[in-house]
């Protein structure tokens, strides 16, 4: 219409117009793309993907990992204790228990890196790494300190001449392990791994000190099993807290030119090393006794 108020013909606004709808093509195309780069930029911004769940597969999996191992763990040893499973079976299970934990691991690092791609879903992979840390904390101690100590279960302060069961015989008769001492290798063992066991000199006369160390093994909550003062001979069973092995202890209270020498031994009534628990428990009972008042 504007070229026919200037007076043209038509054939002189035909190419006008082909000009003004292809600038006005290209506009719209370019508002369009537009459009597309600032709603793709928003969705990523957002981590609002439609098709993508704001948890992923692999938390979930994470989360029932860490949960199932952690309950297999929690029960080996009170399922021993109530004699549900034998020694074998229960180590079994702490063993799956174990690579359940590290399947736990592998899972929730998949797991946090496509939380971190969605910008969402990090509790649950947390969740599970907080809960195999926390369950698993001690067990991974155990093992090692297990590498770090002799494959041995009978320690004690004397290995030249070390005290001896009597009371306690009778109560081990299904024991795997025996009462007899192992001799030198087993005394070398012992000295390369726990080189500061040694035996406790006491200030008092052999009857005091009898009637202190037996107090003493009392106090530790130890189970009594004989004590006979004329020879000066105490003996004890410890219980385990977690699996409930028993362990047997036999103390001996002996004269020493500068009063009394104590004597421990202590004993795994079952496996062929005890993880330091021995030596640990002896000790402990020394620095008791020898701080007693």
């Amino acid at each position: 219409m504007a070229c026919l108020a200037a007076g043209f013909a038509d054939g002189a606004c035909a190419p006008a117009q082909a000009a003004v709808m292809r600038h006005g093509s290209r506009a719209v195309k370019r508002n369009g793309e537009r459009m597309m780069v600032v709603t793709v930029s928003e969705l990523y911004r957002r981590g609002a993907w439609h098709d993508e769940p704001r948890t992923s597969r692999a938390a979930l999996l994470a989360l029932f990992l860490a949960a199932a191992s952690a309950v297999t763990l929690a029960s080996t040893g009170p399922l021993y204790r109530a004699q549900v499973v034998g020694l074998a079976p229960a180590f079994t299970m702490l063993k799956w228990a174990l690579y359940g934990a590290v399947a736990t691991l592998l899972v929730a690092v998949v797991a946090i890196i496509i939380a971190v791609r969605r910008r969402t879903g990090l509790t649950m992979p947390v969740i599970a790494l907080v809960l195999v840390a926390g369950a698993f904390a001690v067990p991974v101690a155990k093992l090692r300190q297990a590498s770090r100590v002799p494959l041995i279960h009978d320690i004690t302060t004397d290995t030249e001449s070390p005290p001896r069961f009597v009371g306690a015989v009778a109560l081990r008769a299904a024991a795997p392990n025996p009462v007899e001492y192992g001799g030198p290798e087993i005394a070398a063992k012992q000295r390369q791994g726990y080189p500061d066991l040694e035996p406790l000199s006491l200030p008092l006369p052999p009857n005091q000190a009898f009637d202190r160390a037996l107090a003493t093994a009392r106090k530790m909550g130890w189970e009594i099993i004989a004590s006979d003062p004329p020879s000066g001979r105490i003996e004890a069973t410890d219980t385990t807290f977690w699996f409930g092995f028993k362990d047997d202890v036999v103390i001996r209270v002996a004269p020493a030119p500068n009063g009394s020498r104590v004597d421990v031994r202590s004993l795994s009534r079952v496996g062929l090393g005890d993880v330091g628990t021995n030596a640990a428990r002896i000790r402990k009972y020394l620095a008791v006794l020898k701080n007693a008042a």
